[in-house]
Parts: structure tokens; sequence; C-alpha cells
């Protein structure tokens, strides 16, 4: 007998004990068995976690025989699908078509909900009152019965949302001044006025409180010009040139990426063979002792002549599940570990990978008009909520762009115009963004994540596809979390374009617009994708709902946020 949950919070559905199975085409039969409290996440009998009702039910289908790969179709006010793949551990976790309503506590950031909801608790926020807009969606979630499962859930990730937020707004302006003054002792009341208004301080008022972004202080000399150069004279670097930290010796190996694809005509070269160690650690006691932790830490993904003969060497636990290469594109390594009471849980994976170099030689010259083709539609589309054509982009475009229609010139225009007016600064968690590259317009700076969006919302109202690419980036002996992007020319196909790296110091063409189409051998992806489905499912909303870099770790009673575990990564160059 093979027993399998399925989690909904749909009371009559489960209560009606009995679906119609599909496997392989021939209907089966399955009985639901008892019915169980499954606790919400913050139900748990966790010393961080105050126990409330429980919000879900469980069910345990009972089916005879081996069935390793079946779908169950039922309706919850529309057909759904939940196809399971595999087991481990003797439980069957869901996979691929999960259902909606668990879906969207990972990838839905914040959607529309009735407009008579609407106007309380979003006018709230927008007033900074987060405690009475928290009790306004509780309120509708306890009295509102015409609530679906779906709105539901996104009204519950919107009080997790806002909880994110506190935690990434915690220092006073006292605070923020002293660390200024370690640069700048004669900052005053209108320098700190000034830095606000200009978006240079990054501030917001919660629960009547004016709180600063955590790592403002630090951005003020990154964003504001003349802090910047304060910043520099006092912390002088040469090594340095636009960017998150790119560094000029870094253009030594470009210099050699751009020879020797130009003499061997290969668009993939200079290989590097590296090995990574990478673990989470989630903290002791954070999950009650006896139950088991679900973890997902980023794993390589296989790219044809660009990141290949990727080799698992060891991992801990050693029972693990790698996420298919071909349908998932943000991939990773699974795991699953019971708590001991007191002790740390440890998740690792040690692996080694081969990183090419690459670049094509696009030229105004040789790019052609982009050919009519279904398989790059989804690429030049909206994505909403973080890539939006809104009525300020389409202006910032029109700025930028002006008449100009060849390509490679648009995609320069916008790639030096992002280099030159949205300088780099430290980034607050994306899953507290509503609207990722409009956040970068209107603050007037961002992280690698943030431009790279800006950018390839750009390039797509510009005609020009773009696809989303993340991982980690190495500046021997430096290394970041890294998000760039792709574009697609024709006929060159699909090249790299990190907007972060941005103009080159160099008078040599090739060089200075390398990261248009070009990458270091320096990389290691995870993602071709961003908001994309893990293997097997989170059941649980994600910490991080846009990227996969440090990984993912949730247990039966909800998802385990950052706050509550450490990540590790180590790494070295080995051929």
């Amino acid at each position: 007998m093979a027993n399998t949950t399925i989690v909904s919070n749909n009371k009559q559905l489960l209560e009606s004990r009995h679906e119609k199975l599909k496997w392989q085409g021939e209907a089966l039969t399955g009985r639901w068995g008892e019915l169980t409290p499954f606790p919400k996440h913050r139900d748990a009998p966790s010393p961080r976690i105050q126990r409330d009702k429980p919000r879900f039910l469980r069910g345990m289908l009972k089916i005879e025989g081996e069935v390793p790969n079946w779908s169950v179709n039922y309706g919850c006010g529309s057909r759904s699908t939940v196809q399971v793949d595999y087991f481990i551990n003797d439980r069957c976790y869901m996979n691929r078509r999960i259902l909606p309503l668990l879906i969207l506590a990972s990838t839905v950031l914040i959607s529309s909900c009735s407009d008579s909801c609407k106007a309380d608790y979003r006018a709230l926020i927008e007033q900074g009152e987060f405690t009475s807009a928290q009790a306004a969606i509780t309120h509708m979630l306890t009295d509102d019965g015409a609530l679906s499962p779906r709105k539901r859930l996104e009204l519950e990730f919107e009080i997790e949302r806002l909880e994110r937020i506190r935690k990434d707004f915690r220092q006073t302006r006292a605070e923020v001044v002293e660390y200024i003054r370690g640069v700048l002792p004669e900052v005053t009341d209108t320098d700190m006025e000034r830095w606000e208004q200009s978006r240079a301080l990054e501030w917001r008022v919660i629960d009547g409180r004016k709180l600063y972004f955590n790592r403002t202080g630090r951005n003020l000399f990154r964003i504001d010009p003349e802090a910047k150069a304060a910043w520099q004279a006092a912390h002088p670097d040469t090594g340095l040139t636009s960017g998150s930290g790119a560094r000029k010796a870094l253009d030594k190996h470009n210099l050699k990426v751009i020879e020797a694809a130009m003499v061997t005509g290969q668009r993939h070269v200079k290989p590097v063979r590296l090995r990574i160690k990478q673990a989470v650690v989630v903290d002791a006691d954070a999950v009650p002792a006896g139950e088991v932790i679900r973890c997902w830490l980023p794993y390589p993904r296989e790219i044809a002549q660009r990141q290949v003969d990727i080799a698992l060497q060891s991992s801990e636990p050693d029972r693990h599940v790698i996420a298919p290469n071909d349908d998932y594109l943000q991939r990773t390594i699974y795991f699953e570990k019971n708590v001991l009471a007191g002790q740390p849980t440890r998740f690792e994976a040690l692996y080694e990978y081969t990183s090419y170099g690459s670049y094509a030689a696009v030229t105004a010259e040789n790019v052609e008009p982009l050919r009519p083709s279904t398989h790059l539609e989804s690429y030049l589309a909206e994505r909403p909520p973080h890539i939006v054509f809104t009525p300020q982009i389409r202006e910032l475009s029109e700025e930028i762009v002006g008449d100009e229609t060849n390509p490679y010139l648009i995609a320069r225009k916008i790639f030096g115009w992002i280099d030159a007016n949205r300088p780099w600064a430290s980034a607050r968690e994306y899953s507290t963004i509503a609207n990722i590259s409009m956040y970068c317009l209107n603050e007037g700076h961002g992280d690698c994540g943030i431009k790279a969006l800006l950018a390839m919302t750009l390039f797509r109202l510009n005609g020009i596809p773009t696809r989303w690419q993340s991982g980690w980036e190495f500046q021997p002996p430096n290394d970041s979390m890294h998000d760039w992007a792709r574009a697609y020319f024709e006929p060159f196909g699909w090249v790299p374009l990190d907007v972060t790296y941005g103009l080159r110091d160099s008078e040599n063409e090739q060089l200075k617009w390398f990261y248009v189409s070009g990458m270091d051998s320096y990389r290691l992806i995870f993602n071709d994708g961003y908001s994309q489905q893990f293997y097997p499912a989170k059941v649980h909303h994600r910490s991080e709902t846009v990227d996969s870099q440090r990984g993912e770790v949730e247990w039966r009673g909800g998802n385990l946020y950052f706050d509550q575990w450490d990540w590790e990564f180590e790494w070295e160059i080995i051929g």
C-alpha cells in the first residue's frame, strides 16, 4: 500500500473522501483515509512560532500496488492537477503541475484581491500602518467565507511580506548618521533630508516609526556622487570600475576570451574547472525534534558548450534528488533530514563543473532584424509583476532609444543608460518588492538582479528577446551571488548580457562593450529563469520568490526564512 498526502484548505473537497484517479489513461479507485489536522506554519510547537488554529486538513489516500507516476484530477472551482513523480522516505511529493493554491505561495508576491478588500489594507500599507494592515487581512481571512483558496494564500503571504519588510528596515536615523559620520564627520540634518529626497537613503514609516533600510548607510556612498567620491578618497581602490565591483584585472581575462573567440571562430572558449562546496545549516531547535526538514540547494545547470561536465562528489545527507536539467530552469539538489534536539541540521553538496567564457562579435553591421518565431514570443512579452510595460517604462524607452531601429544599437543605448544612471547598491529581499523593474526606475539604483530586470523589460519593449540567468560570480579571490541576463540577436542567437558589469574602462570597442554579448569564464549558473518551479515542488512559500542562489528550507509546519538558517559557500579553481 502507498500512502500519499494531499494538502488542501478545501475542507469540503477532502471530506468527500473519494476521488477519480487516472493513471496511464485507466480509471483507478482510491479512498480517503482518516482526516487529521495539518498545522499552519505559525501553529508549530516551536519556541519561535505561536500556536493558532490549524489551516489545512490532511487526507491519506491509499492506493494498492506500485504507482510510480500518476495524477489526481479534481475540481476546486476549476480543473486542477497534481502530478506525483516519486517517493522519498515513504512519502509522496507533488511536482510539476501542483495545485495552484500551493504554487502561488512561492511564485506570487502581490496579486489582486477583490476591490472591496483592496482599499482597506493596501491603503494602510501605503500609510505605513503595518500592524493595522495585518489585522485587516486577518479579519478578511477569518470572516470572508467567499475568498477562494488562491486569494486566501495571496493574503496570507501579504502578512508574511510585511514581516519581511520589517526585517529589512531596522535602522534608526541615529544609527544611519553614526555610520555616515565614519566617512563624512560633518554630516548635517540638511544633508540627511537632501539624501532622503533624492532616494540615496532608503527609508519608510512602519507603525509610526521612521526606519531605514539596513544597508542604506553603505549604499549612500554608492548612489550619491559626492558621497561616493568621499568614500573612494577614504578607501582608495584603483582596481574597481563600474558595476558591483568588477575589477580591472578581470579585463585581462576578457581580452583573452575575445581573442580566442575571434581566432578560433568558436563562441565558447577559455574553460575553467571549479570545485564548489555549498551548505545550508538550520538553527538548532528552529524545528521541533523528530520533524523532517526539506532542503533545496541550488545545483548547476548543464548548458551545452557553456557549463558542462557537472560531477557531484558527495552530499550530506547522502540520499538526494537532483532536478532534471531540461524541465527545471531553477535547478536544485533536494534533501530531507530528521531534526535532532539541540543540534543544527546541516545539508551539503560538493561538486565540480567546467565553465567557459563566451563572446559573440555582434555589431550594428552584422546584426539582422528579428525573424518572427513562436519560440521567442514569451521572451518578448510582459511577465507581471516584474516585467510590465508601464507608461513610465514606455516614456523612459522613448527617451533612451529615440528613433533608433538597429537592434544592437538599441541594446547599447539601453545598456549604456542603465550603466550611467542606475548605480549598483545592496538591495532589499526581492520578495518584498512589488515590481522590481519599476523599483529600479523609481528608486534610482538597484543590485544586479534589479538592474537586469529593468534591462530585460526595456529590451523586450524594443523587440529584443531577453531571458534571466543567475548564480555566482568569481573574481579571484572574491566571489558573490550574481544575476544577469541573455539577449537574442539575429543571426547569433542567445548571447550573455551583464548590465551590472557595465561598460569597461577601455578604448578597445570590443572590450568596452564586452558584457553586451560576452561573458567571462568565472561564473556558476543555477538558473535560466526566475520564479520557477522546484523539483520536487515546494509546498510552502519560498524565502526568495524570484531567484535561487542560497537555498530554500521548509518543514510540514511552514517555510523557514533566512533568519532561521545560515548558508555556506566555498570554491576553488582546480583546472
